[in-house]
């Protein structure tokens, strides 16, 4: 294989002399190089994958950022547009040969692509502004087998963490993917989200109109996508979007038991009205599971008001060590609280340098790295899943905000546990969502115009 084969000459450059810390970094970058290679002829996942990697590139260094840049525009590029007798099959196959008679209009151009399928713009037969989201055909087939390549590939992150239980957190990871296949479930997902953020000032979630197979009807939404916002939005607009997404995942493990696991950039719009829309509920499961607020709060403790000893306690009894296995609980404490400095301050602002910082550390190739002799429950993989990405969009965004409050908001148990001294002289709040809430009652308006 050629990671065996990347070992060997590892080895012999170890005999030339070579320092082991650069052998295991040239490891470490040609495996990510064979990683991309092989994700670069995937199908089925492709976009997926390119919406998450998009995230991740940027908190990389660039030795390790260039083969991610490379496999993006061809992840990026793989999903060309589906035809128009396509489509038409396609929907016939989910709503029947008299489909149409559905809809007062339906556009066959693609008005924008999902991770699995594609959208197109259409009027409902009632008048509704919709939106038609369409698996690709053979899509479902493409995905296993990508999914049965991924399984057999997935041995190569043990370069990057060797104490990680990789299988189980591969087959986590296939399982959430398998289950962004299903329309019927995605369906369901967004009506629980629609019921509990109906009527709120901030957030809007659009109303499911129908699902018939692998066709997904939505309400449409008009706005500015975020993307567009990461790359020329002004700073209130920056700041007002990292916090509203902070606020749409957050507050839904208390609201409705549902984990948003996927805040890519790509499934959010700035309305007009200032609220901020949310699609695509594909990667959506029940939250949190038994065991998980006992987690966090140990862990937060720990961090914020504890020491090394009740961090290596707590990730012991919950999962994260191995039974038996001997690390640096001193090293752990080190390596995991500067990750926590967000929440230490009455404001904060998250940029791509701090996270490319925590990503560096974490991910040193040096033997002696002790969360490289971590693993990691399956069961936490949407989670991680969820707050890595938002963390991303958030670094890209370069939000500023009081993120702390805002947790302890929708979390209030973790209230005593993050309670830490601010720092000297703390900047009020960038951000306050409640006065802009209260501003526009004011005035009369339903939202804050896009600048």
């Amino acid at each position: 294989m050629a990671f065996a084969g990347r070992q060997a000459a590892g080895a012999g450059k170890r005999a030339l002399g070579r320092s082991a810390e650069e052998v295991n970094r040239d490891i470490q970058l040609r495996t990510a190089q064979h990683i991309f290679e092989v994700l670069g002829e995937l199908k089925g996942c492709a976009a997926k994958l390119g919406q998450l990697l998009a995230i991740y590139e940027l908190a990389l260094p660039p030795d390790l950022a260039e083969p991610y840049r490379i496999a993006l525009s061809r992840l990026q590029d793989a999903a060309p547009a589906m035809l128009p007798h396509t489509v038409h099959a396609a929907m016939a196959d989910s709503m029947g040969t008299q489909w149409r008679s559905q809809f007062r209009e339906f556009d066959d151009r693609r008005a924008a692509s999902a991770s699995l399928g594609q959208v197109h713009r259409a009027v409902w037969h009632d008048g509704r502004p919709v939106a038609v989201k369409v698996m690709y055909p053979g899509g479902r087939q493409a995905v296993e087998r990508d999914l049965d390549h991924l399984r057999r590939i997935s041995y190569l992150a043990s370069v990057f963490l060797p104490g990680a239980d990789v299988k189980s957190v591969t087959e986590a990871i296939c399982a959430s993917v398998t289950g962004e296949l299903d329309y019927a479930a995605e369906a369901d997902h967004q009506r629980a989200f629609a019921a509990a953020y109906a009527g709120d000032p901030d957030l809007y979630v659009p109303d499911v109109v129908a699902q018939h197979g692998d066709v997904l009807i939505s309400e449409w939404i008009d706005g500015t996508p975020v993307p567009r916002i990461v790359a020329s939005g002004t700073r209130a607009e920056r700041d007002r979007v990292g916090m509203l997404m902070v606020r749409f995942v957050t507050s839904g493990w208390g609201r409705h038991g549902l984990l948003y696991a996927d805040p890519h950039p790509g499934n959010f719009r700035l309305l007009p009205d200032g609220r901020l829309g949310v699609m695509d509920f594909g990667a959506c499961c029940a939250w949190p599971p038994a065991g998980f607020d006992e987690l966090t709060l140990d862990c937060c403790k720990a961090i914020f008001r504890g020491g090394p000893g009740d961090l290596a306690a707590a990730t012991r009894r919950h999962g994260f060590v191995e039974t038996g296995r001997a690390f640096d609980s001193e090293a752990l404490y080190a390596a995991i609280t500067p990750c926590g400095e967000p929440l230490r301050h009455t404001t904060y602002r998250l940029t791509t340098r701090w996270l490319r910082r925590q990503v560096l550390r974490t991910t040193n190739p040096r033997l002696t790295n002790v969360i490289r002799q971590m693993t990691m429950p399956a069961y936490f993989t949407p989670f991680a899943r969820s707050f890595l990405t938002l963390v991303g969009v958030l670094g890209q965004l370069e939000t500023e905000g009081p993120f702390r409050d805002e947790i302890v908001r929708w979390l209030p148990q973790l209230s005593e546990a993050l309670t830490v001294a601010d720092e000297p002289e703390a900047t009020p709040p960038t951000v306050d969502l409640a006065a802009v809430r209260r501003q526009r009652l004011d005035t009369g308006e339903r939202g804050l115009p896009i600048g």
